[in-house]
């Protein structure tokens, strides 16, 4: 039989899942290849033999996205499957457009296919863009199972960015585990904050081993999300964050929309700081494509360890890497604690970047003066710390979810913001979690 010739399109997560999922052992079909996007220095290596099965002994390549229209031609490619998230509908039609006239399929998997059913009540949080609210909205919930003496365990979505065999199941307990398996600041970000708190996570890149794994310790899965990504196990309950500061994004982003149109909960994140118009035109969108889901609205209140070390001072903000980036953010919560606490200025990096952190502002410009803590490998950590030296300020604002000066050296004072996700009024969490407690 004639193995239907594909390519996967991802950055290093729902590609490997989907692949694993539908492909793996599927005789029909044959994966020539993965293309690799958002995410640097995934291009050049290989989805490993020892991942991959029986029906690919050596292996499947990892091409950059560039060399698609190539790679369709040249290896006779049949169709092509979009398998990554948070990016906009126009910018996937734009990518289908140049898959159909290089000659091939355009292909998007539907959300059920996908999902592995787990043997536990399994509750997913997701959301319509990156830079939502999903980590603080996982922690609160986290936070009520436990108290009702539930056990639980955290499957973070996959950011297998180191050797994938050694990562195909990886369990976090305690900080150790971070040096363990070589995380990146990426890694740490989504980690890090459960495992203070006391939360087995789990993440890695074949999620129905890392299921079998967690349902051995847990009353309930509770599925972290990724980007804007769907869950990869089916959920009794889905949990999905919007973003008033992006009004509208949840109606024109892939897989986000989708998200939205699934969702058991939508909660209306950061209604403190977004103005009125822009609550009300995302509640109303919420209505129109889903009317039956409940809807919570919440706030992310920051903190601040020294307050009082930004005011009158010059400062150089540092955000949440992807947050900037694919998710296309003008501001997190480090700009909001330099506004509150009344910074003079805000120092702007550019001027100063170095290495792969250049290269960032090149791929994004529309950042500004912010600094996207980016920290995919050594080298880009390396990089980031020098740029934090070079720039001209007196202070540094650390918004990311985890305190950098852990793992680099910030040679000026600094100050760390922290954020955790507060409900406004009724319903709350406490309430739409009441048949799992």
């Amino acid at each position: 039989m004639k193995r239907k010739r594909i390519v996967i399109m991802g950055a290093a997560g729902r590609d490997f899942h989907n692949f694993n999922v539908l492909y793996r052992n599927d005789e029909t079909t044959e994966v020539i290849a993965f293309t690799a996007a958002q995410i640097p220095d995934i291009d050049g290596r290989a989805y490993p033999a020892a991942l991959a099965g029986k029906l690919y002994p050596s292996g499947i390549p990892i091409y950059d996205e560039g060399e698609l229209d190539s790679l369709i031609r040249d290896k006779q490619v049949e169709e092509v499957v979009f398998a990554y998230s948070d990016i906009s509908h126009e910018t996937v039609m734009h990518k289908a457009s140049r898959v159909i006239a290089a000659g091939a399929h355009f292909t998007l998997l539907g959300g059920a296919p996908t999902m592995l059913k787990s043997t536990k009540p399994v509750i997913a949080v997701g959301a319509v863009r990156t830079g939502c609210g999903k980590s603080q909205t996982t922690r609160k919930v986290a936070e009520l199972l436990k108290a009702s003496g539930k056990k639980i365990a955290v499957i973070r979505h996959p950011m297998p960015y180191g050797d994938l065999v050694a990562q195909k199941v990886q369990r976090f307990a305690e900080l150790d585990d971070l040096k363990k398996y070589n995380c990146t600041i990426e890694e740490m970000e989504e980690y890090e904050p459960h495992i203070t708190r006391g939360n087995i996570v789990y993440a890695g890149v074949d999620y129905e081993a890392i299921l079998h794994e967690a349902e051995k310790e847990a009353d309930i899965i509770l599925w972290d999300g990724g980007n804007n990504d769907m869950p990869f196990y089916k959920p009794d309950l889905f949990i999905v964050v919007t973003d008033p500061h992006r009004p509208g994004h949840e109606l024109t982003y892939h897989p986000g929309e989708t998200n939205l149109l699934m969702a058991d909960v939508v909660i209306i994140n950061k209604v403190v700081t977004a103005d009125i118009e822009s609550i009300d035109e995302v509640r109303w969108n919420i209505r129109e494509a889903n009317p039956k889901a409940t809807i919570i609205e919440a706030a992310s209140p920051i903190s601040v360890d020294n307050p009082a070390l930004i005011f009158g001072k010059k400062v150089l903000v540092v955000e949440d890497g992807p947050t900037l980036t694919h998710g296309e953010m003008q501001f997190g919560a480090g700009m909001l604690a330099a506004e509150k606490f009344g910074a003079e200025d805000v120092a702007d990096p550019r001027p100063f970047t170095v290495g792969t952190i250049s290269e960032t502002f090149e791929k994004y410009p529309d950042i500004g003066p912010l600094l996207p803590a980016m920290g995919y490998g050594s080298k880009q950590m390396h990089d980031l710390e020098k740029t934090i030296a070079n720039t001209d300020c007196e202070v540094v604002i650390i918004g990311t979810p985890i305190d950098l000066r852990r793992v680099i050296h910030i040679e000026q004072p600094s100050v760390r913001v922290t954020y955790e996700l507060q409900e406004i009024g009724q319903p709350t969490l406490n309430e739409v979690l009441k048949p799992f407690l």
